[in-house]
């Protein structure tokens, strides 16, 4: 029985060696049970597949270098282009105010009025003091890497996506304003917008719960993070069951409540007043998008309701009949979501949550509808400052490139926004131009194909 099996393995060793046709060997091999040889690839081989791969996908390679060279662009700015003083001094005072001890918020106050923002600011620019010693130029260092940060989750959100194509991810790095906004002015809304793409990429794997506490972290920093929340509470709701929204939506609420808890235990009603005020009325002479209606207008209620009154129009309209549009629009997905009927695969996917029968979400719809709801925002905000900019420069060429428009059409829309908030002071023309932009733009987004949201091409109501 030995020599047997010994003549066996001794075969087995010597067909391994025989040239024998692809074909024949596979047939022998599985009568056999003889495990297959495998394939060992040629240096060579090796060399063509990834040349192959770098020409069929160049954009990894091609964001790696406008990363860096973005990095040079970035730090001879800060060598050579003269710092403005606008709001440094008037954070450091209020962060001053806070270091010393005082919780009430109406105390705390700067050169340009009384602090407005939530307690994470207070809490990121006390961070700031400390490294920098209140300096300007350590603090414009800090702000170059923060800058460098953004712009590298942008691209990695740009190429998960894969809605741009690689040579116009170029336009990420081509804005002037943006690189005043972050290493020139050290404004809060570089902290504020950081975290808020940040929160994306969580939300990319459909990690609500995580992405939902990283953009709770951004509005604590500035407010005007919450023109995304419409479009997120959309998503949550088309990605989870009620239960696990409700559960994102409470870890949310308690970021707000321990970064505000100093203030929220001593006074609260300052605190609150103060930081999540949305009654402000801004400067007319800042308005770069409304700078053509006349000031009485331009400040008062009317006005007001009438841009907020358009905003939710808007948003309805989206919801119902472009992000929803493949439920039935959004009166019957919300039906469906509140009545406890369940939106579920046929056959069962075992990628899908098994519990609430939800489908994934495609990553492009996730990023779609989230610029998309907050470039709404963007549109009918009655007053747009310089450092708004920040607020949707970053998703332009997304959203552009999501229209149907031809790409020489899409680079001009991007070029003639840029020049519009390089005009400064803002005039007539250049806030009318703005406006008209941006009303292009969107709609381009409303006309263009509405592409499937989930993985999954099936899709089957549950009654």
């Amino acid at each position: 029985m030995e020599s047997r099996m010994m003549s066996a393995k001794h075969f087995v060793r010597n067909f391994d060696q025989r040239n024998l046709p692809p074909a024949t060997d596979l047939l022998f091999r599985q009568a056999m049970a003889i495990p297959a040889v495998p394939k060992r690839k040629s240096p060579k081989r090796r060399s063509e597949t990834f040349i192959h791969k770098f020409y069929k996908n160049p954009k990894i390679p091609f964001a790696f270098a406008l990363l860096l060279a973005d990095a040079v662009l970035t730090a001879l700015i800060i060598a050579y282009v003269p710092y403005t003083k606008i709001d440094w001094d008037a954070y450091m005072s209020q962060v001053d105010g806070f270091i010393e001890g005082e919780r009430d918020y109406s105390n705390l106050k700067g050169d340009t009025g009384p602090l407005v923002y939530p307690a994470g600011f207070l809490y990121v620019y006390s961070a700031i003091q400390y490294v920098t010693g209140g300096q300007v130029y350590p603090a414009q260092i800090l702000f170059g890497f923060l800058y460098i940060v953004n712009l590298g989750i942008m691209l990695f959100i740009y190429v998960k996506t894969d809605v741009v194509p690689w040579w116009a991810l170029t336009l990420l790095s081509l804005s002037k304003r943006l690189h005043s906004i972050f290493v020139l002015r050290l404004f809060n809304d570089c902290f504020a917008m950081t975290l808020l793409h940040l929160s994306l990429v969580p939300l990319l794997y459909q990690k609500w719960h995580l992405g939902l506490i990283v953009f709770s972290a951004a509005v604590s920093v500035k407010m005007n993070v919450l023109l995304f929340a419409p479009s997120l509470f959309l998503l949550m709701l088309k990605g989870m069951g009620i239960m696990g929204v409700i559960s994102a939506l409470t870890g949310a609420a308690l970021v707000q409540i321990l970064l505000g808890l100093p203030f929220l235990w001593s006074y609260p009603i300052a605190y609150l007043s103060n930081a999540f005020n949305l009654g402000r009325v801004f400067i007319h002479f800042w308005s770069v998008n409304f700078k053509f209606v006349p000031e009485p207008i331009f400040v008062s209620k009317k006005f007001a309701l009438i841009l907020l009154f358009a905003h939710l129009a808007l948003l309805a309209l989206f919801a119902h009949y472009r992000w929803c549009k493949h439920e039935g629009g959004l009166v019957s997905f919300l039906r469906s979501r509140f009545l406890q009927k369940q939106l579920k695969t046929f056959p069962p996917n075992k990628t899908h949550n098994s519990i609430s029968g939800l489908q994934l979400l495609k990553r492009e719809h996730i990023v779609t509808t989230m610029f998309t709801g907050n470039f709404i925002g963007i549109v009918c905000a009655r007053s747009l400052h310089y450092q708004f900019y920040s607020w949707y420069v970053c998703s332009l060429p997304y959203l552009l490139w999501r229209t149907s428009f031809p790409n020489i059409v899409r680079v001009l829309l991007f070029a003639g926004v840029e020049v519009c908030w390089n005009v400064f002071p803002s005039n007539v023309y250049s806030s009318m131009a703005l406006l008209s932009l941006h009303v292009l733009i969107l709609w381009g987004l409303w006309r263009a194909p509405s592409e499937y949201p989930y993985q999954n091409h099936r899709l089957q109501k549950i009654k």
